[in-house]
């Protein structure tokens, strides 16, 4: 950790020597803050959004309309965070679709994720959810190859029987 105007903070996670913004596949998890499980809940291992669940899904599914390079692949809304993968596909863009970039059209994942973020904690603010609240940051993973790429949708895929049974399991419960 290092000094910034006087506070700790965690180092970046992210790669240095990667372009965020370079066309490739990437895995992201999105945490609410405190794990507090805001958008539905998991019944006999499928998750059941709640009204605000539907919602982040639907602000989710729209980031290609706002960032037209983007495509989105498998992704799953849980309790208390978001799985997806996202592709950065600078060929996809079209003329007719708006763009939420900056000046030089530089599509970073981080402006990507931090601009769906403060999106949706906008919506929330302006319809009394002011306490929702995400995680600082954001777990990403460059997805390397064909065999982590079926891994992931594989552990995307199953996240809401894993848990339930990580549930029942008393080492993984914070008493």
């Amino acid at each position: 950790m290092s000094l910034y105007k006087n506070k700790y903070r965690i180092e970046t996670t992210r790669l240095k020597e990667w372009d965020y913004s370079n066309p490739w596949w990437y895995y992201i998890t999105i945490n609410t803050k405190s794990h507090i499980e805001w958008f539905g809940e998991i019944k006999n291992g499928k998750m059941i959004l709640n009204s605000l669940g539907k919602i982040v899904s639907n602000f989710w599914e729209n980031i290609p309309n706002h960032f037209p390079i983007v495509e989105l692949d498998y992704s799953q809304i849980m309790p208390n965070h978001i799985h997806g993968i996202i592709i950065i596909n600078p060929s996809v863009e079209t003329p007719d679709r708006a763009s939420l970039h900056d000046k030089n059209n530089h599509h970073s994942l981080g402006l990507i994720i931090n601009q769906f973020k403060g999106s949706f904690k906008k919506w929330c603010n302006e319809n009394n959810f002011n306490s929702f609240e995400w995680q600082p940051r954001f777990y990403d993973r460059i997805i390397r190859n064909e065999k982590e790429l079926y891994n992931i949708r594989k552990y995307i895929k199953q996240n809401p029987i894993k848990w339930e049974i990580e549930k029942e399991i008393p080492e993984n419960l914070d008493l």
